[in-house]
């Protein structure tokens, strides 16, 4: 049974939704028809590629040796600058002119988020790095949130919406780039801090994905793709009717529809069999999202912002017939072979230094193999993160490694869906369980 919630839905914007003037005017009108059911608290993504523009900026100016590489940096920044200011005109255009004038410049949040700030070079520890990205990069959502509240003004009265900073209430450690939630202060700040603003009287409480913070205030990140982990963690704080993540594809589908052709819409589906498909890289959801909810049976919708008024897919706690076969896939790969040089066994205490230089590097395991005398893993590729393992095991095994590669995952798999995924594949490794196959090729 769901526990007595407050009656509060969160709903959750990526990228997509957001990613231009015409998008974020659909949100609001999203958000217009559903607030007359009760309060939203609104989580946003930064808009369209931000991310992976601050990201590259961020890169050209902090990768060793290379320090501050302006011909890199300053194009990306004048043109996220340009593009957010383009949206913010379109935008305010149609807010009746008595409520802009109470708003102040959006140019000034665009030059604030956009331009100061600019990181310093960093050395080449890890933490240095990792802890400038965080800085760095979540300013696409915190700006985001801001432009979003000011949209909301085509459709709410200034005292009806209100902006939260995500930094001030969801409580991290320092774990950069993907911080762990300290859920007992954040739970503890997001209710002092949500019912104060309802009771001032905002209806629309609009607030950054991916973002957190410590207890000495320096910004952190979730995990990319994050923003969906965030409207989970206010609802578990909250105690939610429901979370509602709006997408533009149907609902939660077997299979990623510019990939493969025909695919089925799930209508509803278990927690259980989403956190698998989530672990294994679907890309709806991010991996972290379900759990919280799935504690306090909280549902969540999976919506299309293109088509509001469709169901969608319902995951909840239920009981349901075998699914249609979902095929997952991941590019990006690397898999890594360890070999021990003198032909001993693989054994447990060689996985356990292999384990540990991983987790020492940050490097998460997709898939794992082991024969007597070698040990594969499959990681999301990072030069950075592989040259950091590499180095701390050569004077232990042989490795080697091919990147460039995809990892392909058959979740509910048959026959005619194996055969369907493999057929004029170059396969080099692949593994079979009693309900999951996977294989990673070229």
């Amino acid at each position: 049974m769901q526990e007595q919630g407050t009656g509060l839905r969160v709903f959750k914007f990526g990228g997509a939704s957001v990613k231009d003037a015409a998008a974020i005017l659909n949100l609001c009108a999203i958000v217009k028809r559903e607030s007359e059911r009760g309060p939203l608290l609104v989580v946003v993504s930064a808009m369209g590629k931000t991310t992976n523009a601050l990201e590259e900026s961020f890169n050209a100016l902090s990768v060793p040796p290379n320090g501050k590489d302006w011909g890199k940096y300053e194009p990306k920044l004048i043109k996220a600058r340009l593009f957010h200011s383009a949206i913010i005109r379109e935008i305010e255009a149609q807010i009746l002119p008595e409520k802009t004038r109470r708003l102040g410049p959006a140019e000034a949040i665009v030059t604030y988020h956009l331009e100061n700030g600019i990181p310093q070079p960093l050395n080449a520890s890890q933490g240095g790095y990792d802890e400038g990205y965080d800085r760095f990069v979540s300013r696409g959502e915190r700006l985001s949130a801001e432009l979003v509240q000011r949209a909301l003004l085509t459709q709410f009265e200034w005292e009806e919406t209100a902006h939260l900073s995500a930094p001030l209430v969801i409580r991290t450690d320092t774990t950069w780039r993907e911080a762990n939630v300290n859920w007992a202060e954040t739970e503890r700040l997001i209710n002092k801090k949500v019912p104060a603003l309802l009771a001032a009287g905002a209806r629309i409480i609009v607030t950054e994905g991916f973002v957190g913070g410590t207890d000495d205030r320096r910004t952190t990140t979730l995990g990319r793709e994050g923003s969906d982990y965030s409207a989970a963690i206010f609802a578990y704080c909250l105690k939610a009717e429901s979370v509602t993540i709006w997408k533009d594809v149907p609902g939660l589908l077997n299979a990623d529809p510019k990939v493969f052709t025909d695919t089925v819409l799930y209508s509803e589906i278990s927690y259980a069999e989403t956190i698998e498909m989530a672990f294994y890289g679907a890309s709806v959801i991010h991996p972290k999202t379900v759990k919280p909810l799935a504690e306090r049976r909280i549902p969540l919708y999976v919506k299309s912002f293109l088509d509001p008024a469709a169901p969608g897919t319902v995951i909840h706690d239920c009981q349901h017939p075998p699914l249609a076969p979902a095929f997952i896939r991941k590019t990006g790969q690397c898999l890594i072979s360890f070999e021990s040089k003198d032909f001993a066994f693989i054994s447990e205490e060689n996985l356990g230094a292999i384990f540990g230089a991983l987790a020492q590097a940050r490097l998460k395991i997709n898939l794992m193999q082991n024969s007597a005398l070698s040990f594969s893993v499959c990681t999301d590729y990072s030069e950075r993160r592989l040259g950091i393992l590499l180095e701390l095991l050569r004077g232990q095994f042989r490795m080697h490694y091919n990147s460039d590669l995809v990892l392909f995952t058959i979740k509910n798999y048959d026959a005619g869906s194996i055969e369907e995924v493999i057929t004029g594949r170059k396969l080099l490794l692949e593994q079979r369980t009693r309900g999951t196959f996977q294989f990673v090729c070229e």
